[in-house]
């Protein structure tokens, strides 16, 4: 697998992430540099500007991140091709079909209690109606009986069903175990690369990013935009537009003026002098 300067985060490491970042927010009381937490940004607002600029502080630690996945990956292909005992690890028809198996064995075991309950219902409810409408009627008598069998294979079932998720339950809890032991158990070169990155993870991306969204002036009032830090905090935005004053631009030409009208009364002196 061909791998970039700057990988995504996979998946698998996606919880990673969310634990150290975790880690980061409930101790952040014990690092100076972080004891505006609470302040303008509480835990959980700070929490989701980081998920949100995952790529962002990932990119920070993308070549440890590198050498980590690398590491891990030669691990399993070498786990893969070789199994404990020295053999292959099957991987083919026989696998489908066991999954194909399980498959079908999930659906009976869903199905049987929901037919056999309803074949009881309806059986024993026709052959009631039928004994109270005709005592002398052995049909119903038959149907009665046939209804208590298929209640009891309803409940049969229902007690398998029971059972198996008992055991999945125990057998992922085991699986899930078995996995942390062998997290835990990692050759020497993958767990010094898993924690050289975990490490760049949290002083190079986390730690500065939760710094810089302190240190904004501007996140206090917007706690839910996380795109308003001037550096590590994507930022999208639009600037007003810049309007200038009228001496900036060219030179005007006269502008028109208006006067008022000068209005006069009518000379109007007696009888002898009329106006004009």
């Amino acid at each position: 697998m061909q791998m970039t300067s700057a990988p995504h985060l996979l998946a698998e490491d996606g919880p990673e992430y969310e634990r150290i970042l975790g880690d980061a927010l409930r101790h952040a009381h014990e690092r100076p540099d972080l004891e505006g937490v609470g302040d303008r940004l509480n835990t959980e607002q700070l929490r989701t500007m980081a998920l949100s600029a995952t790529a962002l502080i990932t990119a920070a630690a993308a070549t440890e991140y590198e050498h980590y996945v690398k590491a891990r990956g030669e691990l399993r292909r070498a786990a893969t091709a070789e199994g404990a005992d020295g053999t292959p690890v099957p991987d083919g028809p026989q696998s489908t079909a066991a999954g194909s198996g399980a498959g079908i064995g999930a659906v009976i075991t869903v199905l049987t209690p929901l037919l056999a309950g309803s074949a009881a219902v309806i059986f024993l409810l026709v052959g009631y109606l039928l004994k109270a409408v005709g005592p002398s009627v052995t049909f119903g008598g038959s149907l009665v009986a046939a209804g208590w069998f298929f209640a009891a294979v309803a409940a049969a079932a229902i007690l398998v069903a029971a059972v198996g998720l008992l055991v999945t339950a125990l057998r992922n809890g085991a699986t899930s175990l078995a996995a942390e032991n062998e997290e835990q158990e990692l050759p020497e070169d993958v767990a010094r690369a898993r924690e050289a990155w975990r490490h760049a993870l949290l002083e190079r991306g986390i730690l500065p990013f939760l710094r810089d969204a302190l240190a904004d002036p501007t996140a206090g009032p917007a706690a839910r935009t996380p795109h308003r830090s001037p550096n590590r905090i994507p930022k999208v935005g639009y600037s007003r537009p810049d309007f200038s004053g009228p001496d900036d631009g060219p030179a005007a030409g006269p502008r028109p003026t208006f006067t008022s009208p000068d209005f006069t009364s009518p000379d109007f002196g007696g009888p002898e002098h009329q106006p004009d």
